[in-house]
C-alpha cells in the first residue's frame, strides 16, 4: 500500500522561505524553512497523515499563495482556506483560538490561556504555539510577552517584527484610505 501524498512547495515571503504543504483539498503546511522545530513539524504531519511529502502543485497551494501574495502586499486580512490540523486536542484547541486574534492585534501568553479557560496553562499554550504548522493563516505571530516585548517564533524575531509592522501599516492604510475616500 502506498502512502498518502502532502503536496508541497516553497513560497519566497519578503521575510523568509516557508514551506506549504496541501493533504486532499486542505492545507496543512506553512512553515518556515528556519525554525528549530522544523524537522519535529515534518515528522508529526507526515506520521498523523501517513503521508510523504512530495514537491508539486495543486488548487490548494495556489489558492496558498494568492492569499500569501496580497497578505504581504497589504490587501488580504482574511481567509477562506480549508486547514489540516494535525496536532493533540489540546494543540488544536490552541490554534482556534489564535485564529480568532484579530488582524494587526496581539495578545501574551497568558491572555491566550485566558481565552481558552485554562489561565495557568501559560508554558502550554507556548509550547502549542510553537508547535503551529500553519504560520500566517494560524497567526501565531500575534502572541507576545507579557511585558509586550517580542518573544521566540519559528521563522525568527525578525520575521516575527515584519510580520506585526506589516499588518499595522495595513491597517493604518486602510483606516486613512477610508477617511479621505
Amino acid at each position: 500500500m502506498s502512502p498518502h501524498v502532502i503536496t508541497t512547495r516553497y513560497y519566497e515571503s519578503p521575510c523568509g522561505t516557508l514551506l506549504l504543504g496541501a493533504f486532499g483539498r486542505a492545507l496543512c503546511l506553512c512553515d518556515w524553512r528556519t525554525g528549530k522545530s522544523r524537522e519535529a513539524v515534518d515528522r508529526r504531519l507526515q506520521r498523523r497523515f501517513s503521508a510523504v511529502y512530495e514537491a508539486g502543485t495543486s488548487p490548494v497551494l495556489t489558492e496558498a499563495v494568492a492569499w500569501l501574495d496580497g497578505y504581504f502586499a497589504g490587501t488580504r486580512t482574511a481567509f477562506e482556506l480549508p486547514l489540516a490540523l494535525a496536532g493533540t486536542p489540546f494543540q488544536e484547541t490552541v490554534w482556534r483560538a489564535l485564529g480568532g486574534i484579530p488582524y494587526g492585534k496581539t495578545v501574551s501568553y497568558g491572555e491566550l490561556a485566558r481565552r481558552i479557560g485554562m489561565p495557568g496553562a501559560v508554558r502550554a499554550v507556548a509550547n502549542a504555539n510553537g508547535a503551529n504548522a500553519l504560520s500566517i493563516f494560524i497567526p501565531c505571530h500575534r502572541v507576545i510577552g507579557a511585558n509586550r516585548t517580542l518573544t521566540g517564533y519559528a521563522g525568527g524575531l525578525s520575521a516575527k517584527q515584519y510580520l506585526l509592522a506589516l499588518e499595522t501599516r495595513a491597517l493604518n492604510f486602510n483606516f486613512a484610505g477610508s477617511i479621505m475616500a
